[in-house]
């Protein structure tokens, strides 16, 4: 299974975990992040990722976000197709970066792109039959596949 997880993820074991929502997709992501370490799964990500993590103001969290980057392989390099993939998806009302970040993973044929973005997962279901990636939070994506996250 190919995952690519978007900053929003990579930055959720390190948010204020005193709301139940977050320390969830805390563990979801770190499930995912352990399945991807023991190779039952796979990360990948795309140069937008690494874009985004830079501009974490914090340089603590900006290392230690990058740390759960480092082992997504590959990491696509952003290419005129995944720009004008953008472009179209932007028209749909994706954001500029979300767009990028759903297309790489579209050219990276991931079995799924995860995010703990609420808005990106509904405008991801709406548009579901334009797009050719399924995007879904982690905490769901692992209910979904029968995983449990329950601590």
């Amino acid at each position: 299974m190919k995952i690519y997880l978007d900053v929003s993820c990579l930055n959720r074991p390190f948010d204020d975990q005193s709301q139940a929502r977050i320390r969830l997709e805390s563990e979801a992501t770190t499930m995912i992040l352990e399945q991807c370490d023991v190779g039952s799964w796979h990360q990948v990500s795309s140069e937008m990722a690494t874009i985004e993590i830079e501009g974490i103001p914090d340089a603590d969290r900006r290392a230690r976000v990058q740390l759960l980057l480092l082992d997504a392989k590959p990491v696509l390099k952003l290419t005129g197709a995944i720009y004008e993939r953008a472009e179209t998806l932007e028209t749909l009302g994706f954001k500029a970066a979300d767009a990028v970040h759903v297309a790489a993973a579209e050219a990276l044929k991931v079995d799924v792109f995860q995010t703990c973005d609420d808005r990106l997962c509904r405008l991801a279901k709406r548009r579901q039959a334009q797009l050719s990636v399924q995007v879904a939070n982690p905490l769901d994506w692992l209910k979904e596949i029968g995983h449990d996250v329950d601590s």
